[in-house]
């Protein structure tokens, strides 16, 4: 997973069959998968569309331990007097059990079980800060992700032509770079968090 390798992604993926997974996906925010019988095991390499919203929402349960908040478009609101009105609180449930969240952040940010991959100073890497990270490629470079995140903080960026034609680069070569300068910036003024450490079975 750290190395965005394929086949381990097919296989966990087949073993916990697809029409769970989307269920699970739709569970995290992602809604955009909506008929489990179009899709077939090449949904992790980019089989299926979602928009960067529902995807870096999705990241936020890991970053959360396990927590979904629903997106808040409008963070704050005021009457012509300057007076703040109060919004509804915002919906929270826990879709994934804590120490899967924390195992997947673990795994994502291994920049050890990720060297192989991506090289031990790549992008993805911060060397003060527990940054987790995944990218992806579609088929034929069409759509170039890369999200990660922090304790505290969940970005997204996606690459791509308006005309849905492919590029000459993927994930990291192209939405990589964008990311980490957009968290070089951001994590100047954020707290250095860490994420707690799965309590792992040997």
């Amino acid at each position: 997973l750290a190395q965005s390798i394929n086949i381990p992604a097919i296989k966990t993926l087949y073993l916990a069959g697809i029409k769970d997974s989307i269920t699970l996906a739709k569970n995290m925010g992602i809604t955009s998968l909506t008929n489990a019988d179009q899709y077939g095991l090449t949904l992790v390499l980019g089989g299926g569309e979602v928009s960067l919203l529902e995807m870096t929402s999705a990241y936020g349960i890991f970053a959360n331990d396990g927590v979904r908040v629903a997106n808040r478009p409008v963070l704050q609101v005021f009457d012509s007097k300057g007076t703040e009105i109060n919004l509804p609180s915002q919906r929270q449930n826990q879709v994934l059990p804590t120490e899967t969240a924390r195992t997947i952040s673990s795994i994502l940010s291994d920049n050890v079980a990720r060297t192989p991959g991506y090289g031990p100073n790549s992008v993805l890497y911060f060397p003060t800060r527990d940054v987790a990270v995944k990218t992806g490629t579609t088929n034929v470079s069409r759509d170039a992700w890369t999200v990660g995140y922090t304790p505290n903080l969940v970005v997204g960026v996606w690459a791509g032509n308006n005309d849905n034609t492919p590029m000459k680069k993927g994930g990291v070569a192209v939405a990589g770079p964008i990311w980490n300068k957009f968290m070089q910036e951001a994590l100047l003024v954020l707290p250095n968090e860490r994420f707690e450490k799965p309590i792992l079975d040997i």
